[in-house]
């Protein structure tokens, strides 16, 4: 293993992990620990082990320098505890990000390799927690055993020595946009190529082990930020992209009992900036899609203990309320494309969704489009990184033509490959936008929306265990028109990391695991986004945003309550909890005046490159063709006009259909 972090900087994060567990009992050495972290970050792609070190450096001499290093534990975590009191925002940002790191090393701690080298895992056994593997299901349950003969094989990936000189059409990604275009283009009789960045990891090389699975499905291994860091922007890399590392949710922009009859019409709103939908097509293309994953709502005993937790507390607090608002929310069992039940494939409800499904129950896009897409003759090629698309020299009635695109390959050499029909672009909002900004495409980047989630997690009374770890880890929602609230709980290293508190607060939230409850809030931020430098700039508004949010979270908070929750751990960057008798709205005016005092994420990134009639308004067309070529397509959600508020994933895959449905590159 090459230690992506050198002795100074283990040093530092010895020093830290020391501080952060003064007073308590670990379950592991901090030496432990900083070989943990060493390991994950070995295995990241990208540039993120030198971010963090910048940030090991920073925090290093504002904690004191030398000093930091000779002070004992106890003199350390007084230190960090004062900068916490006492620092600006951008301090505690890096503190917080560190913090990430470390009780990543500690909750993500992994024995060997299987789940029985783990069976005697200290730190999990700290927090009660049991693997998949060693649970025992009752009558009626799914068993946590793999679904097999569904995934795509080693066979049906190009290896670099078998690079295409052409093909027809080439597709860049491989996620719900690319899979979907690569799907209906192949059945349509098209030659055609998807490249895809990441790595390909079928069910059989997923496992339980987190840390390994976020280095390596996740871009910049799950801490791609905005540019300022303050909302974290989860993204898949590698085959199927986001879908093989999200929860399946399928929800439409508009559909009865799915979304909130006062929410603003999604179609109206693209229609009145230039970009409206054939609604009829759109429906249809949403139809096919569902049909092909078999799409439904979730078995109830799958999240038997969190789904009804939001429910049942969603209901007292509407009842309360008396708000016709409330009373008119809808709050059902998510749509998702697990299973389907029809061939027996129901989700095993492991509670790990988020780092891949090692069982091959999850419909993502290698258990699906793509597989439809090898069987009319589409070929993969993964970990090549599109880097741009390049031009013919003559032109078609002043539209430029693709000649092809520019491929790095991993072990760092760039080949072309020429595509005969023409390009896809679909690597997710911020790729497609980079890969067309480096194409010469002018506007893109521009106009971009981010579903923003912020975790808030409750203490249920003692000897209420709820071991909600052991259900699917989103289950139920509330639609609220203005903003979702969404159930959802985490495996141990990724609840640590979303936990607040420090110190001795963490551990012991850690360490009441079983009792714990769980939900966030989904707001929208609706075209605030730009790339700049290659990075997603975004900031939200004091007017607009930020109270929303508070907002948001006091409704989410009132909800735990209602549910018999006896404190509440609000995602703020100083750890603060809140009780019932406390005034709520107070309490989120006092502790969230800007983004940075709250934890904050998306793993739905929408626009950059929306549609519209107008070249100037946009930079594809209603068709989804960018504007001023003969033949280039974008099919992700960066074609969004505007953010969606809902769950991307459906609305992505059905998009892509809308633009390919028709035979964009027929004659």
């Amino acid at each position: 293993m090459v230690k992506p972090f050198n002795a100074f900087e283990a040093a530092i994060l010895k020093a830290l992990t020391q501080a952060l567990f003064h007073g308590v009992d670990m379950a592991i050495t901090p030496e432990q620990v900083v070989d943990n972290i060493q390991r994950q970050f070995s295995w990241f792609h990208g540039n993120m082990p030198r971010q963090i070190a910048l940030s090991l450096w920073v925090i290093w001499f504002v904690l004191g320098g030398p000093f930091f290093h000779l002070g004992g534990p106890a003199w350390r975590a007084r230190r960090v505890a004062h900068r916490l009191e006492k620092s600006t925002n951008n301090l505690i940002q890096d503190l917080g990000r560190l913090r990430g790191v470390i009780y990543a090393g500690y909750y993500g701690h992994w024995q060997g390799v299987t789940q029985d080298d783990n069976r005697d895992n200290p730190v999990l056994a700290q927090i009660g927690f049991t693997l998949p593997a060693h649970r025992v299901r009752g009558p009626g349950d799914v068993p946590i055993t793999m679904f097999e003969g569904r995934d795509l094989t080693h066979e049906d990936m190009l290896g670099a020595e078998a690079v295409p000189e052409s093909a027809g059409v080439i597709v860049i990604g491989s996620g719900a946009g690319g899979a979907v275009a690569a799907a209906t283009l192949a059945a349509q009789g098209h030659d055609v190529l998807i490249v895809e960045a990441g790595a390909h990891y079928p069910s059989s090389r997923i496992t339980h082990q987190e840390a390994r699975m976020t280095a390596r499905l996740f871009v910049d291994g799950g801490l791609q930020n905005t540019r300022d860091h303050d909302i974290i922007v989860f993204q898949g890399r590698c085959v199927g992209g986001s879908t093989v590392i999200n929860n399946g949710i399928c929800l439409r922009v508009k559909g009865e009992g799915q979304v909130h009859p006062l929410a603003d019409d999604v179609f109206a709103r693209w229609a009145s900036l230039g970009a409206p939908v054939d609604e009829a097509r759109f429906l249809a293309a949403y139809e096919a899609v569902e049909q092909r994953l078999g799409v439904a709502p979730i078995d109830p005993i799958s999240g038997r203990n969190n789904g009804p937790h939001l429910t049942r507390g969603w209901a007292a607090y509407a009842a309360a309320t008396g708000e016709a608002r409330d009373a008119a929310a809808p709050a059902p069992w998510f749509r998702k494309n697990y299973g389907p039940d029809s061939i027996g494939a129901n989700c095993a409800y492991c509670g790990y969704c988020n780092t891949g499904c090692p069982y091959g129950r999850k419909q993502g896009m290698a258990q699906s489009y793509l597989i439809d897409a090898r069987k009319h003759g589409a070929r993969i090629l993964p970990e090549a990184e599109v880097q741009r698309i390049r031009w013919k020299d003559d032109t078609d009635d002043g539209r430029r033509i693709a000649d092809g695109v520019e491929v790095l390959m991993e072990d760092g050499t760039t080949r072309f490959i020429r595509a005969t029909k023409g390009v896809v672009v679909a690597a997710g909002t911020i790729a497609s936008s980079r890969i067309l900004d480096r194409s010469d495409i002018v506007g893109t980047g521009t106009n971009m929306s981010l579903n923003i989630s912020s975790p808030v997690v409750a203490l249920m009374p003692e000897g209420r265990e709820m071991n909600v770890w052991d259900e699917d880890q989103m289950a139920t929602y509330v639609d609220r028109g203005d903003f979702l609230l969404e159930s959802h709980f985490q495996p141990p290293m990724s609840m640590s990391t979303l936990m607040p508190g420090w110190f001795g607060d963490h551990v012991q939230r850690m360490r009441n695991y079983g009792r714990l409850a769980s939900a966030g809030v989904l707001i929208p931020a609706d075209r605030q986004g730009s790339l700049r430098g290659g990075n997603l700039h975004l900031k939200l508004r004091d007017d607009v945003e930020l109270p929303l949010l508070r907002r948001a979270l006091a409704t989410l908070s009132r909800v735990h309550f209602a549910a018999g929750a006896i404190e509440v751990y609000p995602p703020l960057a100083r750890g603060f909890a809140l009780r019932p008798d406390e005034d709520v709205d107070a309490f989120f005016e006092r502790h969230i005046t800007e983004a940075d005092d709250v934890t904050l994420a998306s793993s739905h990134p929408q626009g950059g490159n929306g549609r519209n009639a107008d070249p100037a308004l946009g930079v594809v067309d209603l068709e989804c063709r960018v504007h001023g070529t003969t033949n280039v397509l974008v099919t992700d959600a960066s074609t969004f006009p505007s953010c969606i508020r809902v769950n991307a994933q459906l609305t992505t895959m059905a998009m892509a259909h809308y633009a390919t449905a028709l035979n964009p590159f027929a004659g």
